[in-house]
């Protein structure tokens, strides 16, 4: 892999000889501008506006426009003798734990490449000790005009750095969550960790870009002359008016297709630590925690449990029966029977 920058880890008085690496890349499609009366390419070209004419990428460099329109020259040799240590060491200047970082600023990753075999020992060293201690390390460095603020952790036998975006870069949600009062019932967030658990984890290879790869088909079949494959027609939408019931159907729609694709859902039973509302005599709770395996599905239709909110997922399907048997009838009392010598 080509590197973008060459320099050195501060590690306190050690110092370690890296190279940096990008550890990401992108597989988006890109697309070229055309007429699109002729199909002919669009270009941009760069041109002086003082003498008027189009110049080369070689008579090309940067520069800062002042607030009244001045262009100040900044060379390539200003910027590489800046007067901060960072300007070609990446400077370790803190040791957190891993949790102490905000995902929010979390921006480009990178590898660090020892550089040389005189790098070999340091670069394992600083790797070993942050194995060690379940910590990562934040680091200052300078990239590309400006100084920035860098994570390095482990990623299998290399070190990793995720530039950080500032503290102030980061915006405060403020005003983005509902100011409407609203109240959570306890079934409600008890379905929802019901369909959290039926859809359970997923392992992120299995996923891929599918919008790329429907693109691709359109790309393949029009050089092809043939017409590109159409979407499906969109599923009618509309306001949700029952949130218990959209729960429930996402439950069971979760389930389903997990076992349609041989998979079955291993589900924990709904929290203990709520007591379920008490129902009215003679009226029927319906349970979404238990459900009977995919198996079992095909075999005979699945019966609904009268069991309260969380007890449905421990019993066995014979004692779920007997419960529902015990609510229709009177219970009998009953007399210890005599044990016979």
């Amino acid at each position: 892999m080509r590197s973008i920058w060459n320099g050195a880890i501060s590690f306190g008085l050690v110092s370690i000889p890296i190279k940096l690496v990008n550890a990401t890349e992108s597989h988006a499609i890109s697309f070229r501008q055309i007429h699109t009366e002729d199909n002919g390419r669009i270009r941009y070209r760069k041109v002086c506006e003082l003498e008027e004419r189009e110049v080369t990428q070689a008579e090309i460099g940067k520069a800062y426009e002042d607030a009244d329109g001045t262009m100040i020259p900044i060379t390539d040799d200003d910027l590489s003798h800046l007067p901060i240590p960072t300007a070609r060491t990446i400077e370790i200047v803190a040791f957190v734990p891993a949790d102490r970082i905000d995902p929010l600023q979390m921006d480009a990753a990178y590898y660090l490449a020892a550089s040389g075999a005189p790098a070999a020992k340091p670069y394992t060293l600083l790797r070993e000790a942050l194995k060690r201690s379940n910590k990562v390390a934040i680091a200052k460095y300078a990239l590309r005009g400006r100084e920035r603020l860098g994570m390095l952790r482990v990623v299998g036998d290399a070190i990793a750095m995720h530039g950080l975006l500032w503290p102030d870069e980061v915006r405060a949600p403020q005003g983005l969550a509902p100011d409407t009062p609203v109240t959570i019932r306890d079934k409600e967030l008890d379905l929802a960790d019901a369909l959290m658990d039926t859809l359970g984890e997923v392992d992120l290879e299995d996923l891929h870009d599918e919008y790329r790869e429907a693109l691709e088909e359109v790309i393949a079949a029009k050089a092809s002359g043939e017409s590109p494959p159409q979407a499906p027609a969109p599923a009618a939408g509309g306001k949700v008016l029952d949130l218990m019931a959209a729960l429930e159907n996402s439950v069971r729609a979760a389930r389903e297709s997990r076992a349609a694709a041989g998979a079955e859902a291993e589900v924990r039973p709904l929290r203990q630590g709520r007591a379920a509302p008490k129902e009215p005599a003679g009226k029927k709770s319906t349970s979404t925690a238990a459900k009977k395996p995919a198996a079992a599905k095909k075999a005979a239709p699945a019966r609904k449990s009268t069991s309260k909110a969380g007890e449905g997922a421990k019993k066995t399907g014979a004692a779920a029966a007997g419960r529902a048997t015990a609510k229709k009838t009177p219970a009998k009392k009953s007399t210890p029977r005599k044990r016979s010598a």
